[in-house]
């Protein structure tokens, strides 16, 4: 028997609880993984809440990541006692995910934990900074540099964002934070912004163009902002593209990208492929500070994960949200 979070739907509604559950109803895979650390993300918090049709399938155990410790493999690429990482692949959507004592999944999805980098600290990053890597290189691959000027970063004070920001800092850019909660102001600048920007000023209408602001950016948000967002890149800049936390609509024109030859880059970090996932893995470890991971991580027991979701989606939370499950397995 392990611990889990189980979310079952019937004819009247969707339900939610802790359970313990037995590990035959575990899913097939070929790797076993007890799990020590796995997090909240925007997605969990969609799911637990019912606010968007998430889960594909049910019942189901939430949670798009997790770090932890194989117990059995098939798959001779694993062992006993490795130590790995899970994020994406459709878990805790179509396959049951890591707000649980153990996983079951396919020896295809996980990652090797590169040297250097505990258990914790690979869910203290977890699927933002993980994503938030790719999209610090696809801006890279697009040839926006530190000295291109500077880069805007959207829902900074939130998981991608804050990690952007630090990532994106530590590397030598100028970074503008964009935040609907300007009270965040010192928090944003501890990570290494150096402008701040009232979302409501991406907000509006947008325009087919307007002054040229930005060498870059990381949107989180999608609907206006990126149409804003899009609006104010500096001719041959790049946008990574990585959420919708403003909608999935793109209110924009074409001007930006056939007048100022700006590009939109889609960053997917579900489907990713093996190889892009352990460059990102290798770079974290190398690159983010510690110290300012720690600043923006906040452990949230087990227990309080179900009440904290709807926080999470009215923007009451910052930074990311570390759910230790089994922490002893370090």
């Amino acid at each position: 028997m392990f611990e889990a979070i189980l979310i079952e739907k019937d004819g009247e509604g969707q339900r939610v609880s802790r359970c313990r559950i037995p590990a035959d109803r575990l899913p097939a895979g070929e790797v076993l993984v007890e799990i020590a650390y796995s997090t909240l993300n925007y997605k969990d918090a969609l799911a637990l809440t019912g606010k968007a049709p998430v889960v594909r399938s049910f019942p189901m155990v939430p949670g798009i990541d997790f770090s932890g410790i194989v117990a059995e493999s098939s798959d001779p690429r694993y062992s006993p006692g490795d130590r790995v990482v899970l994020n994406g692949w459709g878990v805790g959507e179509t396959h049951w995910g890591g707000l649980a004592g153990r996983a079951r999944v396919r020896a295809d999805w996980l990652v090797p934990l590169p040297e250097g980098m505990s258990l914790r600290h690979a869910m203290a990053l977890g699927t933002a900074g993980y994503t938030a890597m790719l999209c610090v290189m696809a801006l890279e691959r697009n040839g926006v540099r530190p000295g291109s000027g500077e880069v805007a970063v959207t829902g900074a004070a939130g998981g991608v964002g804050s990690i952007a920001t630090a990532l994106l800092a530590g590397r030598g850019y100028s970074v503008a934070a964009v935040t609907g909660r300007m009270e965040e102001a010192e928090f944003l600048k501890s990570l290494g912004a150096s402008s701040l920007v009232d979302r409501a000023d991406l907000s509006g209408k947008p325009r087919p163009l307007a002054r040229e602001r930005w060498a870059g950016a990381i949107d989180v948000a999608g609907g206006s902002v990126l149409a804003n967002l899009l609006s104010m890149i500096r001719y041959g800049g790049t946008v990574a593209a990585c959420g919708l936390a403003a909608g999935l609509d793109l209110p924009a024109n074409v001007a930006p990208f056939i007048l100022r030859g700006v590009s939109l880059v889609g960053v997917d970090s579900v489907m990713c492929p093996q190889e892009p996932r352990r460059e990102a893995w290798r770079r974290l470890t190398a690159e983010m500070d510690r110290d300012k991971l720690e600043a923006l991580t906040v452990e949230l027991p087990f227990s309080e994960v179900i009440e904290t979701a709807p926080k999470f989606l009215a923007g009451q939370v910052r930074g990311r949200l570390l759910v230790p499950i089994a922490p002893d397995l370090e």
